[in-house]
């Protein structure tokens, strides 16, 4: 997997998908200062990256999860990408809304998703792990079995270990922040400065920059 998170790392620096500033700090929805900025939804404009990405999460799929009968996106970020995933593995594919419609059946799951099909969900992004779980709470709570979860990116937040490990959920990622930071350095995107605060941060986003 080291192989893949330097691959993965480099191509998400390279089209700017992630964005490190430590000395100019981005401000999140949420009110954090943050010194990392990652919107991965730009790598759906780049076809040899959406390919790569697609081609490996299959491949992660299959070896993990040979008895799949489904792949979910968690919406919105992870829709497209999930599809790309179905569509390579020839398998079904439903999204995730984050809450239900507030019109027609309320549905929170789109597609059709019958009891006891095993899911594999498909994130772009976990940070603290919140709205990744609800998606899963939905499959769960519609009668179906969620085998995984593989996403592009994690923070690695403890909080979102701890968030996953107790709602029994296995979490696969392409790329990490230790691996991310570890090739930013390696192509002077940072400093050695600059790491020593990426890490500070890591451990108490909320607190950061206060």
């Amino acid at each position: 997997m080291k192989v893949l998170e330097k691959a993965v790392a480099e191509k998400l620096l390279k089209i700017k998908a992630i964005k490190l500033q430590p000395r100019n700090p981005f401000i999140w929805a949420s009110g954090w200062q943050s010194p990392i900025y990652c919107d991965n939804r730009k790598t759906l404009s780049y076809p040899q990256i959406r390919t790569f990405i697609k081609i490996e999460i299959a491949r992660i799929i299959m070896e993990l999860y040979p008895d799949v009968d489904v792949i979910a996106g968690v919406a919105t970020g992870a829709i497209s990408q999930g599809a790309l995933v179905a569509d390579a593995l020839g398998l079904p594919f439903i999204y995730i809304r984050p809450t239900p419609k507030d019109h027609g059946l309320e549905n929170m799951i789109e597609g059709d998703l019958k009891p006891k099909q095993k899911v594999v969900v498909i994130e772009d992004l976990i940070s603290t792990g919140g709205s990744s779980l609800k998606a899963v709470d939905a499959i769960r709570n519609d009668g179906s079995e969620v085998l995984g979860m593989i996403a592009i990116f994690s923070y690695g937040f403890p909080v979102a270990e701890q968030k996953f490990k107790a709602a029994k959920v296995k979490l696969t990622t392409l790329c990490n922040y230790e691996s991310l930071v570890s090739e930013a350095l390696a192509t002077n995107y940072i400093s050695e400065e600059d790491v020593a605060t990426l890490k500070e941060w890591r451990q108490n986003p909320a607190a950061w920059g206060k």
